[in-house]
């Protein structure tokens, strides 16, 4: 299972905002786009300041290299989305994103199970989590709506899960799921549309990107 393992506040960096991967960490005086809001390298704070107007392609780029980085997902997984993407029926950028957010580890993230994607990748790695009462370890299988997920019995004595079902829900889920932390769990009530991601980002360029 291939993923990035580097230092992830130098990609909020390099892309000029905060990507939110480490979870209450972004939103302290710890984070780095608080502290250092110039690309990382020596050279970055000369760049900052010399930067001048963009290419059509730097954009593209950039904005197709966030959306990867926000859902942790290497380039040939992401290649590979796309490519799904445009078979189905609808807006390719929309059908982009709707995958993504259809990820397990993302719906972990977006029912409050976790605090950030990448955490809840390690869960899922890690056998935590029940699919339609089933224990899976794959991060990256795509749920459809009336799929539910479920902190796994054992699991659910582990210090963080114990504690996370004592405070209750401290981050609001999406309309496309249902969440009960009485029981752990939540479903899938439909697929998330273009209007249920509360991301800034522009999928067209990602399209423009790949349709080169």
């Amino acid at each position: 299972m291939a993923r990035y393992s580097g230092p992830v506040c130098k990609l909020c960096r390099r892309e000029g905002e905060k990507l939110f991967l480490k979870g209450a960490r972004c939103v302290s005086p710890k984070c780095a786009i608080e502290r250092r809001n110039y690309p990382p390298g020596q050279h970055g704070r000369e760049k900052a300041f010399r930067r001048g107007r963009e290419s059509d392609f730097s954009l593209q780029l950039r904005e197709k290299q966030k959306v990867r980085r926000i859902y942790g997902v290497l380039e040939r997984q992401f290649r590979r989305y796309y490519r799904d993407a445009v078979k189905r029926p609808g807006m390719t950028g929309s059908n982009l994103l709707s995958m993504l957010e259809s990820r397990l580890d993302n719906v972990v993230y977006r029912m409050g199970f976790a605090d950030s994607r990448a955490q809840a990748r390690q869960f899922v790695a890690h056998g935590h989590f029940n699919v339609n009462g089933r224990r899976t370890n794959v991060p990256s299988m795509l749920l459809r709506p009336g799929d539910s997920v479920e902190v796994r019995e054992g699991s659910r004595k582990r210090t963080f899960f114990k504690e996370l079902h004592d405070a209750g829900p401290d981050r609001p889920a999406p309309e496309w799921v249902k969440r009960d932390f009485s029981r752990m769990g939540g479903e899938i009530l439909r697929f998330p549309e273009r209007t249920d991601i509360d991301l800034s980002i522009n999928e067209q360029l990602v399209v423009e990107y790949y349709s080169r």
